[in-house]
């Protein structure tokens, strides 16, 4: 059984820079910064200026080039949370301005063009495409996902590694496509959209909102807090205030009452479900253990577009797909949706919504039904893998110059499951971690509307790495209950290698079987005496 003891952020080793990277050119776009000596605050955001150097694709690009692909001002302050804390190399927030500073709509790289924008620090997560792989996923399967294009960050003459340009969460047609909203809207089919809310840490870009007045189901003195994140908190009118509270109290209600799946008066003519299902699949898929209760987006467009509440952009997945050591969320295995009952004494927990959700079949059908019409392509392991190859494929030169800046690699950063010696260790890790996930869901999602497993966890075996490469592989299953565990290992002639057998309290458990000789080798477990899982694992 592996520890989820969380270290305090203040006893992290002290990371900084050996040696200034000797940085003259990329295969990727370099954004050059400059603050003239102003040191870049939480907020307000400081005039600045911003260069792009890009020559198109398959061209190199030279320090020495023009600002070919964004020359111009630019407002940057520092963005994020616990990011902020980690290290240098921090993430941004940018605005592209005009020359008299006001907002200046561009396209950046290709994307369509607005003002609002972050530069993206991978840091903690070292395979650099968490939140990139995600966001990718996620554009095929929901209306909107972040585009994200990698680069390579100079600032005030200093190379700061591999950042990524991300489309920021803001209403837009190109983005978070609602109606918009003046502040002098308040009355008729104007007043009711289109608004855009989330649920996250109060640091930050602080938003004004209101509280649910339903507690998480996990803890009855707890309290959800809906923020504004669209109209801005200075921008929303009083009338805006108080219809988008009355619809969130009035979704809310109708979510928590008896008759809250009658198909013509239940939920599902207040929100739209179809957009529930993608949200859960893409947070569930990652795992992410801040899914559901922090950087969660949902937005409402006028009644006369549909009106309904709906989930969705998806954020922030640098510590997601097995990348956090605490509350379970490094185990392959496991609904990243029931955090609550993980994590009970977390201050941030989810909203009763989806507990009360997973509690209607109809709910449970419509996810299998998706789960099966995406798992074969966009969701195939095959296809997942491929992505994560070409994602580290155009990291493939600049991730070397990136960890000679900031020397992580074979140390732990807060909150590291898994520490690899080798940039290709880490992608390894990533992709060994997604095979076993989606093996976990394909059984999980299958049991769904069986009656099997409508609550917490089902008890579903995931061997990882597989194939494993000169490492140990990982059994690895949760127990709703104490039980009698066997779990027997042959090789291909039948001959039986090893047996554990235990009794076991409920929660999380892993056994590790040392790395063998190449050549394929067969588990069975028992629960209770009875046979009920055998599988394949093969030695590389």
């Amino acid at each position: 059984m592996k520890s989820t003891l969380l270290l305090s952020l203040f006893t992290l080793l002290a990371l900084s820079p050996f040696a200034q990277v000797d940085f003259t050119s990329s295969n990727l776009p370099i954004v050059v910064l400059n603050t003239n000596g102003q040191e870049i605050p939480n907020e307000p955001k400081i005039d600045a200026e911003m260069g792009i150097i890009y020559n198109g694709p398959g061209s190199r690009n030279y320090l020495t080039d023009p600002f070919n692909a964004y020359d111009g001002r630019i407002g940057i302050e520092l963005r994020g949370s616990t990011s902020l804390f980690l290290s240098d190399k921090k993430p941004y927030a940018i605005e592209t301005r005009d020359d008299e500073g006001g907002d200046s709509d561009v396209s950046l790289l290709g994307m369509p063009a607005e003002s609002d924008w972050v530069l993206l620090a991978p840091f903690s997560d070292k395979s650099l495409m968490r939140d990139v792989l995600t966001y990718t996923l996620a554009s095929r399967t929901m209306p909107w996902a972040p585009r994200a294009r990698y680069c390579e960050l100079v600032l005030n003459g200093e190379y700061k590694g591999v950042y990524a340009i991300l489309e920021r969460i803001k209403r837009d047609n190109n983005r978070v496509d609602i109606a918009k909203l003046d502040p002098d809207e308040n009355e008729g089919d104007d007043l009711t959209g289109g608004y855009i809310l989330k649920i996250d840490k109060w640091e930050g870009s602080f938003n004004d909102g209101f509280p649910s007045e339903h507690p998480p189901t996990s803890n009855p003195d707890g309290e959800i807090f809906f923020q504004y994140h669209y109209p801005k908190p200075e921008d929303i009118s009083e009338q805006q205030k108080a219809y988008i509270q009355q619809f969130m109290h009035q979704f809310e209600d109708v979510l928590a009452a008896d008759d809250y799946a009658n198909p013509e008066t239940g939920y599902a003519s207040i929100m739209d479900p179809a957009s529930f299902v993608d949200f859960f699949l893409i947070n569930e898929i990652t795992r992410n253990v801040d899914g559901y209760r922090l950087s969660t987006f949902f937005y409402k467009d006028k009644d006369s577009n549909g009106g309904k509440l709906k989930m969705g952009p998806v954020w922030d997945f640098n510590i997601a797909l097995g990348n956090a050591d605490y509350c379970e969320a490094w185990f392959a295995s496991g609904w990243a949706n029931d955090f609550n009952t993980v994590c009970p004494g977390d201050y941030w927990q989810i909203p009763f919504w989806w507990e009360r959700l997973r509690q209607d079949p109809a709910f449970l059908a419509r996810i299998k039904n998706r789960w099966q019409e995406l798992r074969p392509d966009v969701f195939s392991t095959a296809t997942i893998h491929g992505l994560i190859d070409s994602l580290a494929g155009v990291v493939e030169e600049s991730q070397a110059r990136n960890f000679q800046q900031w020397p992580i690699l074979g140390s732990y950063v807060w909150p590291n499951a898994f520490v690899g010696n080798t940039y290709q260790e880490e992608v390894d890790y990533l992709k060994n971690w997604l095979s076993a996930r989606l093996a976990w869901m394909d059984g999980a999602v299958s049991q769904l509307t069986s009656g099997k497993d409508t609550s917490q966890h089902s008890f579903f075996v995931t061997a990882y790495p597989n194939p494993a490469r000169h490492q140990p592989a990982l059994f690895e299953f949760y127990l709703e209950r104490p039980a009698r565990i066997k779990l027997e290992l042959h090789d291909s002639t039948g001959r039986r290698l090893g047996q554990i057998q235990e009794q076991l309290p409920e929660g999380p458990h892993q056994f590790e079987w040392p790395a063998a000789a190449p050549g394929v080798y067969f588990y069975q477990f028992w629960l209770n005496e009875k046979r009920i899982q055998s599988g394949k694992l093969v030695a590389l």
